[in-house]
């Protein structure tokens, strides 16, 4: 069976700088795995792009998180055989692998052949492979994608990244150089947005300091006052919610989320009113505070000149 070409690889922008920020504050090479899905995008038809669309859709694989491994632990040999225990669903939370990465400083921007034996091994290991999104058929895409990150290779006076990325085709053992794209706002990657799910759910919203209170309730003698102190804290809290309690933020998700919002904007609208009435109080006192340095200054310089003394 022939391997599934890609178009081209994607990684938006805060994801590309992340990775860049990890890999130059490592003391040392570093290696890891690459999360994401394989999706069919249909090209867009905008007129206006200066790029020429095609009838077909194009296969896009985009990078969504990734994970670092120090260089003692590994996913692979000193050979570039992979470790399949390291790579069960359990080790890589259930998300999808679609390759890895290798950083190295001051060498080449060609894989090397460590690097493309890692890549043969790990594109080969059963369950690795993801199903494709949109597809019109049943197929799987095995985890082939090699990226590459280096720096130049005589010093400069800023901090220059490189990188590049590969594919690796089984049926004739070889890296395919693909395109970058880095995901932005715009027409040209309006196939990205149409396709897009969510990879985790809202976090659970645990905000009330009563709850704390509760869970303190059994401890020893000593947290008393850090007790009443977090119920004083509460207190002041409720004051400044007017009424909108933290619980109430779970109804902000959801279908209904429409018949809180108004009692939320209209929450902030008063906040903001507090915060203007404080920051003119503040600008009143140091003003008062000012006045008086000034009365100090002159009271201390009649003084001096009283008594002799310049």
């Amino acid at each position: 069976m022939d391997d599934l070409v890609l178009h081209k690889l994607a990684i938006s922008g805060p994801a590309l700088s992340s990775m860049i920020q990890r890999l130059s504050s490592s003391p040392a090479d570093v290696d890891g795995l690459l999360f994401g899905h394989v999706t069919y995008i249909a090209p867009s038809t905008l007129s206006d792009e200066s790029a020429q669309s095609s009838s077909d859709s194009q296969l896009v694989a985009t990078i969504s998180g990734f994970l670092c491994f120090p260089s003692l632990l590994s996913f692979y040999d000193s050979l570039g055989r992979v470790d399949s225990s390291r790579l069960s669903p359990t080790h890589l939370n259930h998300k999808p692998l679609i390759g890895w990465f290798s950083s190295r400083r001051k060498t080449p921007l060609r894989p090397s052949v460590r690097e493309f034996s890692v890549t043969r091994s790990l594109s080969s290991t059963p369950n690795l492979s993801l199903p494709i999104q949109n597809a019109d058929f049943n197929s799987l895409f095995a985890p082939s994608i090699f990226l590459l990150f280096t720096t130049p290779l005589h010093d400069q006076c800023i901090q220059t990244n490189q990188y590049r990325a590969f594919q690796f085709r089984s049926s004739k053992p070889s890296f395919n150089p693909l395109s970058i794209d880095i995901v932005n706002i715009g027409p040209a990657f309006r196939g990205h947005y149409g396709s897009f799910s969510p990879n985790s759910t809202l976090p659970f919203l645990n905000c009330d300091l009563r709850n704390l209170t509760a869970m303190n309730e059994d401890r020893n003698e000593e947290n008393v006052t850090g007790t009443k102190e977090t119920e004083k804290d509460q207190a002041l809290l409720d004051t400044c919610a007017e009424g909108m309690q933290v619980g109430r933020l779970s109804l902000l998700i959801g279908p209904g989320a429409t018949n809180y919002t108004a009692g939320l904007e209209d929450l902030y609208e008063k906040m903001l009113s507090k915060i203007e009435s404080l920051a003119r109080l503040v600008e009143t006192s140091s003003a008062k505070v000012l006045e008086q340095e000034n009365l100090n200054r002159k009271l201390r310089y009649k003084v001096a000149r009283s008594t002799g003394v310049e």
